[in-house]
């Protein structure tokens, strides 16, 4: 679960609204630091093959789809997301990064 100013917000959500666009195989979304609220959505996604997709697309189609609070602030775009051998996406690969040299996680 994601706590953006107080506000309950569940990736899963977000994530089945992302893998309704047809250019999107993979996604996966999960909260980055955000001093203000924070934390931010933040969405890692994987293009089908021979398709191209930008940030501003991926962002339209969650306006439409989603409540504003929930459209990811930021998405990235990754050849494959990490899974591990039992083909469990690891997020925690993806959350890492950002949250480095934190001495505190929501």
């Amino acid at each position: 679960m994601i706590i953006s100013g107080g506000v309950n917000i569940y990736p899963a959500e977000i994530e089945d609204a992302l893998y309704r666009h047809p250019k999107i195989e993979d996604a996966a979304v999960f909260g980055v630091p955000d001093d203000e609220w924070g934390e931010r959505v933040h969405a890692a996604v994987s293009v089908c093959p021979g398709e191209t997709l930008g940030v501003d697309e991926v962002l339209s189609f969650c306006r439409q789809h989603l409540a504003d609070y929930k459209v990811p602030r930021e998405v990235s775009f990754h050849a494959a997301l990490p899974r591990d051998t039992a083909g469990k996406l690891v997020k925690r690969v993806l959350r890492e990064p950002f949250w480095a040299g934190r001495s505190s996680r929501v």
